[in-house]
C-alpha cells in the first residue's frame, strides 16, 4: 500500500497571508491554459487575438469558481449550506462541482460571445481543449487537500489515509489521469486540424461523461447523498449523463451541418 503522506495545505505564508494549495492549483490551470491558448491563437488562419485570449480566460475563470461553488452547494451541499451560510465564502477548504463549473462556464463564454460577436460554439469549441488543464490541477488540489477518496481497497495501488485507517482507491488522480491529461491529449490532437463547427465541444462532452462517469464506481458517493437508486448510482453519474448524450447529439449535428454546407458549396 501506499501511505499518503499527510500534506499540509497551506504551501506558504507571507506574514499573515496564507497561500493553500488546493487554490494554488487552480491559478496553475488558469496560467497554463491561458499560454496554450495563446498557442492556439497564433495557428494559421486563426480569428483569435491576444486581447480575446486573455478575456476568455479571465470569463472562463469567474465562470468556474462562482458556478462551481453553488454547484457544490447545490448538488451536493445545501443541507449543511443552510446551516452554516458562511461555508459558501470558505473556498479554500475544498468544495467545487465540476458541473455546476460548466454551467458558469457556459453562461460566462455566452456572453464573451456576444461581446466579441463570436458564436457560442465558435467559444467554446476554442476553450474545450484548455479546460482539462483546470481539471488535471483541480484534481490534484483534491488530493492534497485529503478528500474525494475513492472506495476502501486492498489493491498494491490504495493508498493508505492513516487518519481515517483504510486504503482508498485515489479515485481524484484516476479523474486528474483520465479527465486531465488524457483528455487534453483527445482535444489537442484533434483540435490540431480544422473540426466542423461544435465537433470539439461534443468531444469534450462525451469524453469528460464517459471518464467520469466510470470513475464514479470506485469513488465514495458523498456522505449527504449516499447512492441515489441500486445501490451503485450517483448523483454524478446522474449529473453526466446529459452530457455523454449531448455530446454525441452535438458531434451528430455538427457533422451533418458539414456536410450540408459541402453540398451547398458543390
Amino acid at each position: 500500500m501506499i501511505v499518503y503522506p499527510q500534506f499540509d495545505p497551506v504551501a506558504f505564508s507571507l506574514g499573515p497571508i496564507m497561500f493553500r494549495w488546493y487554490g494554488l492549483m487552480y491559478l496553475i490551470g488558469f496560467g497554463l491554459a491561458w499560454w496554450f491558448a495563446s498557442v492556439r491563437a497564433r495557428r494559421e488562419n486563426s480569428s483569435w487575438t491576444g486581447d480575446q485570449v486573455s478575456d476568455v480566460i479571465f470569463y472562463g475563470a469567474i465562470g468556474v469558481i462562482v458556478g462551481g461553488r453553488l454547484g457544490s452547494i447545490l448538488f451536493y451541499n445545501f443541507d449543511r449550506f443552510m446551516q452554516d451560510p458562511m461555508m459558501l465564502i470558505r473556498v479554500w477548504e475544498g468544495g467545487m462541482s465540476f458541473h455546476g463549473g460548466l454551467i458558469g462556464v457556459a453562461i460566462a463564454l455566452w456572453y464573451f460571445g456576444r461581446r466579441y460577436k463570436k458564436s457560442f460554439l465558435t467559444v467554446t469549441d476554442f476553450v474545450a481543449p484548455l479546460v482539462p488543464l483546470g481539471l488535471f490541477f483541480g484534481r490534484i488540489g483534491n488530493f492534497i487537500n485529503n478528500e474525494l477518496w475513492g472506495k476502501p481497497t486492498d489493491l498494491p495501488w490504495g493508498v493508505m489515509v492513516e487518519d481515517k485507517g483504510l486504503a482508498y482507491h485515489p479515485s481524484q488522480l484516476y479523474e486528474a489521469f483520465l479527465e486531465g491529461l488524457v483528455l487534453f491529449i483527445i482535444l489537442w490532437t484533434v483540435s490540431s486540424k480544422p473540426r466542423a463547427t461544435g465537433v470539439i465541444s461534443g468531444l469534450f462532452l462525451f469524453f469528460y461523461g464517459v471518464f467520469r462517469f466510470g470513475v464514479e464506481f470506485v469513488r465514495m458517493p458523498d456522505v449527504e447523498l449516499g447512492y441515489l437508486a441500486w445501490g451503485w448510482v450517483t448523483m454524478g453519474q446522474i449529473l453526466t449523463l446529459p452530457m455523454i448524450v449531448g455530446g454525441l447529439l452535438l458531434m451528430s449535428w455538427a457533422s451533418k451541418q458539414k456536410e450540408s454546407s459541402n453540398e451547398t458549396v458543390s
